[in-house]
C-alpha cells in the first residue's frame, strides 16, 4: 500500500474549528470563536457580483488577476499603504490564506525554517508544514504587550532561516504594531537576509496609525499580504492579494498557473467594485469594531476578568488559566457544553496561548456582552 506523504501527517489541525464544528447544530449558541463580520456585504459590491455571472464573465482569467483589479490595488497601496508598486507586482489570490502559502512557497524548501508569531494565527503553523519546511515560533509576552523582541528573534535564527512572518494588527491579539517596532524586525531581517512576510489582514481596524512594511522595505525583501474578506465582509467571497518584489517576477506565473489558475471572475470584479466603489462600510465596520472593544473592555472590567486591551483587528485576547486547569481547549468545549459560549482556545494559536481565549467582537452586542458574562473572573 502506498503511504501518506510524512510531512502532510504534521500539519497540525486547527483548534479554532474543533470549537466551531462542536458548535453547529446547537441551538442558541453565541458563537465568539470564528473571526467572520457580522456586518452585510454592501450592495454595489454583491450587484457587481451578480452583473458579471449575467454577463457571462466566467471564463478564465490573468494568473494574477484582471487588468482593472491589480491597477485598483496598487493605487489602493498608494493611497493607503505609502507602498509604491506596479500592477504586475499585484497578484489576486484566493484570500489571504492562498497569498500567505504562495508567498511560503517561494520562499521555503523542505526542512527551511521560519519564524511565526507565538501566540499567532493558526495558518502560520500549519501552511510551511504542508511544504515539508519547520514553522519556528518567537515569543510574544504579555509583559512586553506582545510585541516581538528583536533580540529574542536573533537567538532563534539558524543556518536554515529563511523568513519571518509579521502579522499587525494582529489575529489573535489585536497588537498594532508601531513603526518602531516594524524597523526593528526589519533589521534583524537585514542582518540575517531573510525574507519577511507581513500579513496586514486587519488593516482597516487599527485604533492607531496602521504602519505597513512594505512602505519601510529598501531592498525588496517584504512580501505583503492583504484580504478583502475581512474589510469589506466578504470571506466567503475568497479574495485577497500578495505583493511580491521584483524579484518574483518569473516565478510567481508559473506557481500561480500550478496552485489556482486564477481567482473566479466574479469575485475578482466584485473586489474591483469594493476597492474603487463606496467606502462607507470599511467606515462604519471600523467605528463598529472600536466600539465593540470598549463594550467588552467594559463588561470585563465590571466583572473583573483579566484581558489584554486589543487596538486593533476585532479580536479580545482573554486571561482564563485560573480556571482553565491547564486545558483551554477542553475547558472552551467545556463551556460551551455548559454556558451555550463557544470561544477559541488560545493554545489554537500556539504554546503561548495556552490558559487564554480569543474572543471575536464581530457580533452583535447583545451577544458579546452574553458570552462575555460567562467568562470566569479570578476568584
Amino acid at each position: 500500500m502506498p503511504h501518506i506523504a510524512p510531512h502532510a501527517r504534521l500539519v497540525p489541525p486547527s483548534g479554532i474549528r474543533r470549537v466551531f464544528e462542536a458548535a453547529l447544530g446547537v441551538d442558541g449558541v453565541v458563537n465568539l470563536a470564528v473571526g467572520e463580520p457580522h456586518l452585510p456585504v454592501s450592495p454595489h459590491v454583491v450587484e457587481a457580483a451578480r452583473d458579471a455571472w449575467a454577463a457571462g464573465l466566467v471564463d478564465y482569467g490573468p494568473n494574477g488577476g484582471i487588468a482593472p483589479l491589480r491597477a485598483a490595488v496598487a493605487s489602493k497601496l498608494a493611497r493607503e499603504n505609502g507602498m509604491a508598486v506596479d500592477p504586475a507586482q499585484v497578484w489576486v489570490t484566493v484570500g489571504a490564506t492562498q497569498a500567505l502559502h504562495q508567498a511560503l512557497g517561494m520562499v521555503l524548501d523542505a526542512g527551511d525554517e521560519v519564524l511565526v508569531p507565538d501566540p499567532g494565527y493558526t495558518v502560520f503553523t500549519m501552511a510551511p508544514r504542508t511544504l515539508g519546511a519547520v514553522p519556528v515560533p518567537y515569543p510574544l509576552r504579555p509583559e512586553d504587550g506582545f510585541r516581538p523582541d528583536p533580540d529574542a528573534l536573533r537567538r532563534l535564527v539558524t543556518p536554515r532561516t529563511r523568513a519571518i512572518v509579521v502579522n499587525s494588527p494582529s489575529n489573535p491579539l489585536g497588537v498594532v504594531l508601531p513603526e518602531a517596532d516594524l524597523r526593528a524586525v526589519l533589521e534583524v531581517a537585514r542582518e540575517a537576509d531573510l525574507w519577511v512576510l507581513s500579513d496586514e489582514v486587519y488593516e482597516h481596524f487599527a485604533d492607531e496609525p496602521h504602519t505597513s512594511l512594505g512602505a519601510l522595505d529598501t531592498d525588496g525583501r517584504v512580501l505583503s499580504i492583504f484580504s478583502l474578506s475581512k474589510s469589506y465582509a466578504m470571506t466567503g467571497a475568497r479574495v485577497g492579494y500578495l505583493v511580491a518584489p521584483p524579484a518574483f517576477a518569473d516565478v510567481l506565473p508559473h506557481l500561480q498557473e500550478a496552485t489556482i489558475s486564477c481567482v473566479a471572475m466574479p469575485d475578482q470584479h466584485a473586489a474591483l467594485a469594493a476597492l474603487t466603489g463606496p467606502q462607507d462600510a470599511v467606515v462604519h465596520a471600523a467605528r463598529t469594531y472600536r466600539a465593540h472593544r470598549e463594550l467588552a473592555g467594559r463588561t470585563l472590567d465590571e466583572a473583573g476578568v483579566r484581558y489584554h486591551r486589543a487596538r486593533g483587528a476585532f479580536y479580545l485576547w482573554v486571561d482564563v488559566a485560573h480556571a482553565s486547569g491547564g486545558d483551554v481547549e477542553a475547558w472552551c468545549l467545556d463551556l460551551l457544553r455548559t454556558e451555550r459560549v463557544a470561544v477559541a482556545p488560545g493554545s489554537a494559536f500556539g504554546r503561548s496561548g495556552e490558559g487564554w481565549v480569543r474572543v471575536n467582537l464581530a457580533v452583535e452586542p447583545e451577544d458579546l456582552v452574553r458570552g462575555l458574562k460567562v467568562l470566569p473572573a479570578p476568584a
